[in-house]
């Protein structure tokens, strides 16, 4: 049923002839900690997806009450002064874009101790450069996430300096 590709079943199977225990131990332990650093990297992206979660949240709330208590105020004649509507709008924003800075900070910074580590354990003989280390698609959309924010941000200040 899941049947392997025989390339796949190649590249991930030690070959035993030959070798003697402690050359098949080495591999068999070589493969166990390059899959190790592939979970943690997986971990790290998991970690930065809710921060994007967090941080979309906060960016998503802040712009609807926005934009809610804007069209309010097109149609009631009685509005009362929505300033603090508005701080608290434009606040919730730029919290949400600081969480999102922070976490790509952390994301970036890990990702680059897992790298050095990583190029040490293969420098040492210790990890076959089997696997390579793709760029997070995770970090990709957070900086997409952090442009969208400022283009948010600039939006509600020009609506606000118009009167809008």
């Amino acid at each position: 049923m899941n049947e392997e590709p025989e390339n796949r079943k190649k590249e991930f199977t030690p070959n035993l002839k030959g070798k003697n225990l402690d050359e098949v131990s080495t591999q068999l332990s070589s493969q166990r900690t390059g899959m190790s650093f592939q979970r943690t990297r997986l971990s790290a992206d998991r970690t930065l997806m809710a921060v994007i979660r967090t941080s979309l949240s906060l960016i998503a709330f802040g712009f609807t009450i926005f934009q809610f208590f804007r069209y309010l105020r097109k149609y009631s004649s009685k509005f009362p002064n929505d300033s603090v509507i508005k701080l608290f709008s434009i606040s919730m924003v730029i919290l949400g874009l600081l969480i999102l800075v922070l976490g790509i900070i952390y994301h970036v910074t890990f990702m680059l101790q897992i790298r050095r580590g990583r190029e040490d354990f293969i420098h040492k003989g210790l990890l076959f450069d089997i696997d390579k280390y793709p760029v997070s698609m995770a970090l990709i959309i957070a900086v997409l996430l952090f442009i969208l924010g400022i283009i948010t941000i600039i939006t509600m200040t020009i609506q606000i300096q118009s009167g809008n």
